[in-house]
């Protein structure tokens, strides 16, 4: 379970960090531009999806590439679609819950309840993204042997 959990974490915490500050960023500009709270959640929700899902598929595709250079093989179009197949299975199911339900009507009613609209943006991302990883990981541990094997020929 150490090897998992240490396994999680190189995975998705790099990407989490990404997406935090990404959700920050864009959550307070828009806040700042529009003083609209709905705008600012949709914002923190999407930059940090991009953020986020953008760092995973470039870890991936590193991981792909150089499985493949291992073998003789080229990364083609066929493997960028893999790896984009993979993700899809790993975040589907969790990712639009999350991401049309979820993490927005957080990040609009946490800051309002809070007071403060840094935290209740950043808890509101924690909160989410709990009931985001539980679907999330076990997809990922369910999707590694068919999905994100690169070793096969061309």
């Amino acid at each position: 379970m150490k090897h998992r959990l240490r396994e999680w974490l190189r995975r998705y915490l790099p990407a989490e960090l990404l997406s935090a500050l990404a959700t920050l960023a864009a959550a307070g500009l828009v806040m700042r531009a529009s003083r609209s709270g709905v705008r600012a959640a949709l914002a923190g929700t999407w930059a940090g999806n991009v953020a986020y899902f953008g760092l995973l598929l470039a870890q991936d595709v590193r991981l792909a590439r150089r499985a493949r250079r291992q073998r003789g093989y080229a990364y083609t179009w066929r493997t960028f679609g893999q790896n984009l197949r993979a993700l899809a299975v790993e975040f589907g199911a969790a990712e639009v819950l999350d991401s049309l339900v979820i993490r927005p009507a957080l990040m609009y009613y946490l800051p309002r309840w809070l007071g403060h609209f840094a935290a209740g943006i950043l808890l509101a991302k924690l909160l989410a993204d709990v009931t985001f990883y539980i679907p999330a990981i076990l997809s990922y541990e369910l999707s590694k042997k068919r999905l994100r094997n690169f070793d096969d020929e061309p």
